[in-house]
């Protein structure tokens, strides 16, 4: 160990972390000089992470194993995203993911930096058995209200998908659909393929959201993805109100449409 340099042993750790053996760990462990002795405690902390990540991953397979237990084999889980916004679309996913692929760091998209669903989403979309999108706009929103509009776009992303699941894991709602359900409060944090749903939604709304700065730059979709910040409410009271806006929310209801 003391023939090695602190950078040789740092090149080593980052190319083979995740396959270090307990030999080198605790010969790490026992090198007095001080650079190595950071070395070790980064690698430990890292190494407790990931073991916290994996713990999480086992925790949200329960659901899943329990359904696969019971004989179901297309378990699709189901989250929406964009209620709350005032512009924009609802946007909701239907993931089936395979059980033979673990996707370690699942979890509810709200939890998640941006890079890291970034990418978790290529994950899924390289990974997953199926998946399915569902997209309702503004002016739908405004005709049905909210909730149905989420209703409906969880059904459209289950229609959308190209196998016909089994079995439904859905956040939050009950679906008329002549399909075993299970409604879970909260379950993109319960569950790897809710959460799986949650993150594609996410990541497909944020991205309708960039399309739309490009054409309306001055309300900052990009940034807000259609939320009421403040600087979002100022445009709204500068340049009144899109086609993108949902008519029903306040304060948008109060407003006058966009002139340009």
């Amino acid at each position: 160990m003391e023939k090695k340099s602190i950078k040789e042993l740092r090149t080593y750790i980052e190319r083979h972390e995740g396959d270090l053996d307990e030999v080198f760990i605790q010969q790490l462990k026992n090198d007095s000089r001080k650079g190595v002795q950071q070395l070790y405690m980064k690698l430990c902390k890292r190494m407790e992470q990931e073991k916290a990540r994996i713990d999480t991953y086992n925790r949200m397979s329960m659901i899943e194993n329990h359904c696969y237990s019971n004989g179901y084999r297309l378990i699709a889980g189901i989250d929406e995203v964009g209620r709350g916004p005032l512009a924009g679309p609802v946007v909701a996913s239907a993931v089936i993911l395979d059980p033979k692929t673990r996707i370690i760091g699942l979890n509810d998209s709200k939890k998640l930096s941006e890079p890291v669903r970034e990418e978790l989403y290529e994950k899924i979309i390289r990974n997953a058995v199926a998946i399915g999108v569902g997209v309702v706009s503004a002016h739908e929103i405004d005709r049905l209200n909210i909730y149905q509009a989420s209703k409906m776009a969880m059904m459209e992303a289950i229609e959308d998908l190209p196998i016909e699941p089994d079995y439904l894991l859905i956040d939050a709602m009950e679906l008329p659909m002549d399909l075993p359900q299970e409604n879970i409060i909260k379950g993109d944090a319960k569950s790897n393929s809710i959460a799986a749903a949650s993150i594609v939604a996410k990541v497909t709304r944020d991205r309708l959201m960039k399309e739309m700065d490009l054409k309306y730059p001055q309300y900052y979709f990009k940034s807000n993805v259609g939320y009421g910040t403040a600087q979002h409410l100022e445009a709204l009271k500068a340049y009144g109100i899109t086609p993108e806006h949902r008519k029903s929310f306040a304060p948008v209801s109060e407003l006058e449409p966009n002139k340009s």
